[in-house]
C-alpha cells in the first residue's frame, strides 16, 4: 500500500530494495574474496576488497537513504494527523470517549 508520496530521497520501496540488492551483491563479493583469498595475489585482494568497500559505501547510503524518506513520511503523517484533529477537535473527542467506554468495559468484565 503506497500513499504516492516521494521525497527527494526516493520512495522506501525502492530504497530497501536497491539496498537489499546491493548487501547480497556485498556479501557475494566477501564471499569469493574469502574463497579466492588462498589463490589470489595480493593486488586481486586488494582489488576485491576495494570492490567490496565501495559496495558497503553504497549499501549505508542506501540505508541513509531510506532513513530519511520514512522520517519524512512519518512526520507527514503526523502533521495530517495534527491537522485533522485540530479541524475536527468534536470528532476526535467523541472518538476518544468512545474508546474509554469501550475500555473501561473490558477492563470490568475481567
Amino acid at each position: 500500500m503506497t500513499n504516492g508520496m516521494t521525497t527527494s530521497y526516493g520512495t522506501v520501496e525502492g530504497n530497501k530494495q536497491a539496498l537489499v540488492r546491493d548487501l547480497k551483491s556485498a556479501v557475494g563479493d566477501a564471499d569469493r574474496l574469502l574463497n579466492n583469498a588462498v589463490a589470489s595475489t595480493a593486488d586481486e585482494i586488494a582489488l576485491a576488497r576495494t570492490k567490496l568497500e565501495a559496495s558497503l559505501t553504497q549499501a549505508k547510503t542506501l540505508l541513509v537513504d531510506a532513513g530519511m524518506a520514512v522520517s519524512d513520511k512519518a512526520r507527514h503523517a503526523a502533521d495530517v494527523t495534527d491537522a485533522y484533529v485540530r479541524d475536527n477537535p468534536w470528532k476526535m473527542l467523541g472518538a476518544a470517549a468512545a474508546a474509554g467506554i469501550v475500555i473501561g468495559a473490558i477492563l470490568r468484565s475481567r
